[in-house]
């Protein structure tokens, strides 16, 4: 997500675990009632299959993912500690019906021992006292797996201030990046909740894809990272984001910062280890930006059109799977732009069962809300409405042989 937030600041513990190993998915439940499904069985680790993420008995897998945010604020640290205790945050996410949660670090974050934005009024986060950035994240990885939910890593930035357009910059060179994702596989390698690496957010501006530029080309530097990845976690899913331009061919004028994925027919991510590629486009609405095809006449019947250009033929075609890694918005009324977009983009993923990663848990961003309100406990009803069938799916069943979005 862009860098609009609002208010932002205010010894290893994992168990060793040999894989694979049976993930429970308990059943979604919200705080005005309760959604009626059964609870999912995800046998980690995942890999991938044609359009499909499966699980470690070859079975589809649905994720349902929201994104958590704050560790790659000046905070080092998910948000929110503030105001709850984090095992009480995961209990809540779990019970909207997610299986999966996406942190964003930066790695200044994550190289610092420094933390702030958490709370230990009335014993709350106690466990967290005296904690660095890394072993908070290891109480609260320890705990999503005690609860049976997936993680999934995001680097979301490089220091805690704004998204880089590159994958180095701001301080920080390509090897800081990979050395970082190398001490968190080497961490969380034989955790059985965590799934992958979301291996950069968002590149975007001079960030190009198959143009073989060793400097800018991020789809060769997503195959380093994943490879360097691969040598200490073999088993990980590598979640590749798209770019926003310079991908020579490319039939739509313009993308998000992450959106771009046209590239990828021509040019694919190869990693040594197959079957471990998802590719992770970003999408938003007019929350964001203005974008020319978000308005005028041809909106919004344009939009089915421009998702399978921009990233869905890749699971259409089979290529490799497709998991949105971030969408959202404030506005999911049906007579508003914004709102007309999210519904529509909704639909567009159930009707083509992708995964997703919902942005964002929080209610401090600043384009988009968060699902619950400034409290941090109040659910936005409006927004659980909207993705209620999302999180009511509990098989990700093939759409028929040679479907296209109308």
């Amino acid at each position: 997500m862009r860098d609009r937030f609002l208010s932002s600041d205010q010894p290893r513990t994992l168990r060793r675990i040999v894989l694979p190993r049976v993930i429970f998915i308990a059943a979604a439940a919200v705080l005005w009632g309760k959604f009626a499904c059964p609870a999912d069985i995800i046998r980690t680790p995942l890999s991938t299959s044609g359009r499909r993420i499966v699980d470690a008995a070859g079975e589809p897998v649905c994720l349902r993912g929201v994104s958590w945010f704050g560790a790659e604020t000046a905070a080092h640290v998910p948000h929110g500690l503030w105001a709850r205790d984090y095992r009480d945050i995961l209990a809540q996410i779990q019970a909207a019906g997610f299986n999966l949660i996406r942190i964003p670090y930066s790695v200044q974050s994550l190289k610092s021992e420094a933390v702030t934005g958490i709370s230990f009024a009335e014993g709350m986060n106690a466990d967290l006292h005296s904690l660095g950035p890394l072993a908070v994240l290891d109480r609260i990885i320890a705990e999503a797996e005690k609860r049976g939910m997936l993680v999934l890593l995001d680097s979301h930035r490089l220091n805690d201030d704004r998204i880089p357009e590159l994958w180095y910059g701001d301080g920080y060179s390509e090897e800081d990046w990979l050395g970082i994702w190398a001490m968190l596989a080497r961490r969380y390698g034989d955790a059985p909740c965590v799934i992958g690496a979301d291996v950069k957010n968002e590149p975007h501006g001079v960030a190009s894809w198959g143009t073989g530029d060793e400097k800018t080309d991020f789809r060769l530097a997503a195959e380093r990272c994943g490879d360097a990845i691969h040598a200490i976690a073999p088993h990980w899913l590598i979640l590749v984001e798209g770019v926003e331009k310079n991908v020579p061919g490319q039939r739509l004028s313009g993308h998000w910062w992450g959106g771009n994925l046209e590239g990828v027919r021509r040019a694919p991510v190869r990693l040594r280890i197959p079957n471990r590629v998802v590719y992770s486009p970003h999408e938003y609405g007019h929350g964001v930006r203005p974008a020319s095809w978000l308005q005028g006449p041809g909106f919004p019947a344009n939009l089915p059109a421009r998702w399978d250009a921009g990233f869905h033929y890749i699971a259409r075609e089979e290529i490799a799977p497709v998991l949105i890694g971030e969408f959202g918005g404030r506005d999911t009324a049906p007579d508003t732009p914004e709102g007309i977009w999210q519904r529509a983009f909704v639909s567009f993923i159930a009707e083509n069962d992708l995964g997703f990663c919902y942005w964002t848990w929080n209610p401090n961003s600043g384009d988009t809300g968060g699902l619950v309100k400034d409290d941090w406990l109040t659910p936005e009803k409006d927004k659980f409405d909207l993705l209620r069938p999302l999180l009511l799916r509990t098989a990700c069943p093939a759409p028929p042989p040679g479907s296209t979005p109308d």
